[in-house]
């Protein structure tokens, strides 16, 4: 039995007038959209900005009603669309849980029996009984998460919620999501982080323009995604420095993968040393920054540069322009299609200055055999160095 069908959807949108433009007219949101998931199946879904990714779960919500097409949904419906829209900011956390565990359709009963869990899981009950308006915005959105993923439908509509609180607070967001997958609800998940849709999702939808270009396992899915629409080849430059990523600290100016001899890779074969540059400008002096990169294949995060105490890395910095360049072994990752995210942060307290996530690709090719040897099936993993293997015969 299908939990969810979309067969032929289609949503257009009437454009209004806009002086010295087009006359106006529709423009169509969604076009012949279709997919089935099946009880237990997590759905990622993938697009661009733009490409109706929003408008399927606001149909999927019954928040607007398709121009053409069929929806079937079998089951409760919950959606996590727009977190603590039900808030209201002169209640208390604790008044707040109760009624938006009301509007998300949970009984009073039900909320007593969860009250506990989700205050722990929001972590932070010294607050409860403070109003909202006095929370932060992190605070705000952990909340409002805890209320909401623990309503238990028997389909949920999620749109970009992971990206709420602390590293710990998104890997306990995380597990949640899996532990609803593992019961047999139905999700389907939209997001632009597609190491979160590999960890979570079983099927994937990719869309653009409104059309889906790709359906199915959801690796084939996001492999199409980064085809199409990844990061720039090995290099990307703000050249103005009002578009720089930053803040009144630190601005990033450019970054690219280098070879030995400095010059840009697109491509770069495993048995040779590669670099990760980046280009900054200092804006404030006397501040202790840290550059990192991580990089990342197709399926997940591979590695970390990290930010150790290396001489001139973490060291208090003058106003100026700088390079810093972290330089990788030849023979120690795996092949594929390698995306950067690039960084900037300072510490006392923590602050990111600024995160640009997947803002360089390159591909890592295997010419020369490397760590693979005469195999030559799929190998699994971000990560191969070539390692020293001693086998030594012990007795017959």
């Amino acid at each position: 039995m299908r939990t969810i069908s979309v067969q032929g959807l289609g949503k257009d949108f009437a454009r209004p007038p806009t002086l010295g433009a087009a006359p106006p007219g529709c423009f169509t949101a969604l076009d012949e959209v279709s997919f089935d998931a099946e009880p237990g199946h997590i759905v990622g879904i993938l697009g661009r900005n733009g490409a109706g990714k929003s408008t399927l779960l606001k149909i999927l919500a019954r928040i607007l009603r398709p121009t053409r097409g069929r929806v079937e949904l079998t089951g409760k419906v919950g959606s996590l669309l727009e977190l603590g829209a039900a808030f209201h900011p002169e209640l208390t956390g604790r008044e707040n849980i109760f009624l938006n565990a009301a509007v998300l359709g949970m009984g009073r009963a039900e909320i007593l029996r969860k009250f506990d869990e989700i205050v722990a899981f929001a972590g932070f009950s010294d607050r409860l009984d403070q109003p909202v308006k006095h929370y932060s915005s992190g605070m705000y959105m952990r909340l409002a998460f805890a209320v909401a993923s623990h309503v238990d439908p028997e389909i949920l509509l999620m749109d970009e919620v992971l990206a709420v609180g602390d590293v710990d607070f998104q890997k306990k967001s995380m597990d949640r999501l899996e532990q609803v997958g593992r019961n047999g609800q139905t999700v389907v998940f939209v997001s632009h982080n597609v190491h979160a849709v590999l960890r979570l999702c079983n099927r994937a939808v990719l869309l653009d323009q409104g059309r889906v270009l790709a359906s199915g396992a959801v690796r084939d899915v996001v492999s199409t995604y980064l085809a199409l629409f990844g990061a720039s080849g090995g290099e990307r430059c703000y050249p103005d420095e009002a578009g720089q990523p930053g803040d009144a600290v630190v601005r990033m100016q450019q970054i690219r993968v280098i070879s030995a001899t400095s010059e840009t890779l697109a491509d770069m074969n495993l048995d040779e040393a590669f670099g990760i540059e980046m280009r900054f400008r200092v804006l404030v002096p006397g501040m202790t920054l840290f550059p990192s990169f991580t990089v990342n294949n197709e399926w997940g995060p591979i590695c970390w540069v990290t930010d150790a105490e290396t001489d001139g890395h973490g060291a208090v910095r003058p106003c100026g322009e700088y390079c810093a360049t972290a330089w990788f072994p030849a023979n120690f990752l795996s092949a594929g299609r390698m995306t950067v995210t690039a960084a900037m942060h300072s510490f006392a307290p923590y602050t990111v200055h600024y995160e640009e996530r997947d803002v360089v690709s390159f591909q890592a090719l295997e010419t020369n055999g490397g760590s693979r040897g005469h195999y030559p099936g799929n190998i699994d993993g971000g990560v191969r160095p070539l390692l020293r293997w001693q086998v030594d015969f012990q007795h017959r």
